[in-house]
């Protein structure tokens, strides 16, 4: 008994310290739980933001991955970008080299226009002080005209004055002429009185005394007309021929051919902004053929007085820098005789004048004004140029004779054209004539002749 009440008491004892024990235990194991479960809290959390920075590096990711991809599709739109602007350069370069090549063409035309428009600027500066050089001779000769007919009308003054005191004389004279015919009338009356009273033959001894006076009147007006008209007939026959003496020479194209031609040596030494063309024509021929051509490297026809063989020809035409031409009548040409034809063009103006025998037969405005006919071309007679010194057709050739053919340069003026066509002189601003011809070819003949009479 004793022994199983100390077993029981140590039982007790033991459950107790065993109960002391657990309760401890339990109470060290509450107190361990209370940190592991702020760690899991603290893990929890540790965790929720290792997942929050796990997709937020993932949403990184993959934001870095659709920009890499991205960057991919940039590279390829940067590289086609960067094709199409070398393209874009490269064609800008074409265009620069293309425009700077142009640019250097247009520079080279530039400096031609700038040499052109100084031979303009010289040739303009000649042609004025040509023209006032003219002005004033022409002043000269107004003023010389002026003096004489001053001069003239001065003495024709004085010549009324005394024609007018002669007048008064004679007027006297004839007062008492007619107080002397009315006594001779007075004297007749009384004659006749007597004729009548006296015997037949006193009558007849006495009649032939009137008609010896009659008669010693009359003859010395009769006389006095052939020795007027003595010197008339003589001028009137030494005009009559041999009188146009300012020919020089004449050129001769015997039939229609290509080959027949004359080539002057040299051209238009400077340009020409006015210009005069004259010549004896004759043809006998049904058309007119083509007097001259001027070509140049850049157009052929520079200058032309153009004809052509064709079945109705009425006109030639008068070309300055084709396409621009005008119409020429020429059928008062085509009648086998001597004819003189002027043209005259004024690039300042505008306009041509177009005369046949010195009597104006065309004329117009606003034909290429401030045109330039340029020098360095080749002038050919006879043919129409197709291109320089070539290109004939024997349907434009010309047929027939020309001569006194000359050019000036410059705008001769209405009064200049008769002088000219009447064999008086050559006016002054003369560039070429037939003396400058340097080649004929083909049948052309070329003669001296110093009137037309003999050409």
């Amino acid at each position: 008994m004793a022994f199983s009440k100390k077993f029981h008491w140590i039982f007790i004892t033991w459950v107790c310290c065993n109960l002391h024990v657990s309760r401890s235990q339990q109470a060290e194991s509450a107190k361990q739980r209370k940190p592991f479960f702020e760690r899991l809290r603290r893990l929890e959390e540790q965790f929720r933001r290792f997942q929050e920075l796990s997709l937020t590096r993932l949403q990184i990711i993959s934001e870095n991955f659709n920009i890499s991809s991205n960057v991919e599709t940039r590279l390829q739109w940067l590289t086609e970008q960067h094709n199409n602007i070398t393209v874009t350069l490269n064609t800008f370069r074409t265009a620069a080299d293309s425009g700077i090549g142009s640019l250097k063409s247009w520079m080279k035309k530039l400096q031609k226009k700038i040499k052109k428009m100084d031979l303009k600027m010289s040739t303009l500066e000649k042609i004025l002080s040509e023209r006032s050089k003219q002005m004033s001779k022409d002043k000269k000769e107004q003023n010389s005209i002026v003096s004489e007919l001053t001069t003239a009308v001065e003495g024709q003054g004085d010549e009324i004055r005394s024609l007018a005191a002669g007048g008064g004389k004679l007027q006297k004279d004839m007062e008492s002429i007619r107080d002397e015919v009315k006594g001779q009338g007075v004297k007749i009356a009384s004659f006749e009185e007597r004729v009548k009273s006296a015997p037949h033959n006193d009558a007849l001894s006495t009649k032939p005394r009137p008609v010896k006076s009659a008669a010693a009147t009359e003859p010395l007006e009769h006389r006095a007309g052939p020795l007027k008209q003595a010197p008339m007939a003589k001028q009137l026959a030494s005009k009559k021929e041999g009188s146009i003496c300012n020919v020089n020479s004449v050129m001769h194209f015997p039939n229609s051919s290509t080959e027949n031609y004359a080539t002057f040596g040299k051209g238009f030494s400077t340009g020409l902004f006015e210009m005069t063309i004259c010549s004896w024509l004759r043809t006998k021929s049904n058309y007119l053929g083509t007097i001259l051509s001027y070509a140049t490297e850049d157009n052929d026809n520079k200058l032309v007085l153009y004809g052509r063989n064709t079945s109705k020809q009425t006109t030639m035409h008068f070309v300055i820098g084709d396409p621009a031409f005008r119409e020429l009548p020429v059928i008062p040409l085509l009648d086998g005789q001597w004819h003189h034809i002027c043209i005259i063009w004024s690039s300042f103006e505008g306009k041509y004048w177009y005369y046949i025998d010195r009597r104006l037969a065309a004329a117009g405005s606003k034909f290429q004004k401030g045109y330039e006919i340029p020098a360095g071309g080749t002038l050919i007679i006879g043919q129409e140029q197709d291109n320089m010194g070539g290109g004939f057709d024997y349907t434009e050739s010309f047929v027939g004779n020309l001569a006194g053919f000359t050019i000036w340069n410059r705008a001769l003026t209405p009064g200049e054209i008769p002088s000219i066509t009447t064999g008086k002189s050559l006016p002054g601003g003369r560039v070429l004539t037939f003396s400058d011809v340097s080649s004929l070819n083909g049948a052309v003949q070329h003669h001296n002749c110093t009137c037309l009479e003999h050409c």
